[in-house]
């Protein structure tokens, strides 16, 4: 079949990878793609946002499958217009995509379904959020409500900086994403991210990964879209995945259903594993970014099988995902000046003699310009390994990402390194 990627970042790219080794893939297409992913795909120009244009490019390229990457697309309702013209798509209606839309219409839907997560007020002013403060104290979680590039949250460890979260949010910076805010109880435990799939009725567990959010090493600095991940997140037992499965997704399925807004996609569930169990701190609509890298180089399914039956609403009909027990680790390659203002074009070389079975450079924002590979956006590439530990996945991105010449490129040198750690320990 004919299939339609849209998107431009390492997720797509490492997305791009994997449905390309499909045998049910004839053409895949990508709009608009990096030179990461034009290794396989055909990029397109196209503006995810004009739904008409994009239902026209389905129609002429007999597109069997639309699989949308990141969020925006999803919470402006492009699956919506795919589905009421007939074309199969990879991605929730615009009405469950709220899930990631709206904070607060998360943590209602979490307080109607018994869902465990962190005590939270919605404020829609500036004073009422002040106000809020007071009653929480710190540390304390500051959210714009909003879609905000993953940098409308704030884990306010003193008053002082909780304040100027609010007052951020309230001051326009993240313009309608911050008309309202939620403040929510800070969650003591270990961070991590759990995926699964589901077409409304059939969940299927996925994977698990850790994020590294905080730019510096050590977790310090300013939180990101993420400079870093590993695959699986051994600290989410069998038997916390299952709570995972049983008290957070099933119900969330089930409550979406209820309301009317069946979910078709992957849910993506950033969760804190506190003293008292699972609980959730958010929901995401997409596969995560760098989450998804990892992820997909593990993943010794068909991918284009999952996510078509998915789409199809026929998730129950094919085998479950099956990963390689190897764990796998990136690290994010970011431009000088992220999570700030990045510096764009860097020159990029030395990437092909460092790809091998064990090692794969997913392109994040990269462009090419007078025939040179340079760097187009803050996160830019994601340097991957495989091994048969977490600290042999390592060992092998950082040779691997230490061969690559990007002088105005820096990276955290410490991903993985509570999972590296326990490996140490062990031994």
């Amino acid at each position: 079949m004919n299939i339609l990627l849209l998107g431009s970042g390492g997720r797509e790219h490492a997305l791009a990878w994997k449905m390309a080794q499909s045998p049910l893939c004839d053409a895949l297409y990508a709009a608009p793609g990096n030179p990461g992913i034009a290794q396989e795909a055909t990029c397109v120009e196209l503006d995810a946002t004009d739904h008409g244009a994009v239902l026209a490019f389905c129609e002429d390229k007999r597109i069997g499958l639309v699989v949308i990457g990141p969020e925006a697309p999803l919470v402006d309702g492009l699956a919506d217009s795919l589905r009421e013209a007939g074309v199969p798509v990879f991605g929730p209606n615009k009405a469950a995509a709220q899930l990631e839309g709206s904070k607060g219409f998360t943590k209602d839907l979490c307080a109607k379904a018994d869902i465990p997560t962190g005590r939270y007020v919605r404020v829609t002013s500036e004073s009422a959020g002040l106000a809020a403060l007071a009653e929480f104290g710190a540390p304390v979680v500051v959210k714009a409500d909003g879609l905000a590039a993953g940098k409308g949250v704030t884990v306010a460890m003193t008053e002082a900086e909780a304040e100027m979260a609010v007052m951020e949010i309230f001051s326009g910076r993240f313009g309608e994403a911050g008309a309202e805010a939620v403040i929510e109880e800070y969650l003591e435990g270990e961070e991590a991210s759990f995926f699964a799939l589901t077409d409304g009725s059939t969940i299927v567990p996925f994977a698990s990964a850790q994020d590294h959010k905080r730019v510096g090493d050590g977790d310090i600095g300013p939180n990101t879209g993420g400079m870093g991940a590993y695959s699986p997140a051994k600290v989410l037992t069998p038997e916390l995945t299952a709570e995972t499965m049983t008290r957070i997704i099933a119900p969330t399925v089930r409550a979406l259903a209820d309301e009317g807004m069946p979910y078709n996609g992957v849910l993506f569930l950033g969760i804190m594993l506190t003293s008292t169990g699972p609980k959730l701190i958010e929901y995401n609509c997409r596969f995560g970014d760098p989450e998804c890298q990892v992820m997909m180089m593990r993943l010794q399914s068909d991918l284009v099988e999952l996510l078509h039956a998915c789409a199809e609403n026929r998730l129950g009909s094919v085998a479950p995902p099956r990963f390689s027990d190897e764990p796998a680790l990136t690290v994010v390659m970011a431009a000088r000046g992220y999570p700030g203002t990045p510096e764009k074009g860097g020159a990029i070389k030395g990437i092909e003699g460092n790809e091998n079975d064990h090692v794969k450079v997913f392109h994040a924002g990269t462009a090419i310009q007078d025939d040179t590979l340079v760097a187009s956006g803050g996160r830019v590439l994601n340097v991957t390994g495989m091994g048969t530990s977490v600290s042999e996945a390592q060992g092998r991105a950082y040779a691997a990402l230490d061969a690559i010449d990007f002088p105005t490129g820096f990276a955290r040198r410490d991903i993985g390194w509570r999972e590296v750690a326990r490996e140490k320990s062990a031994h």
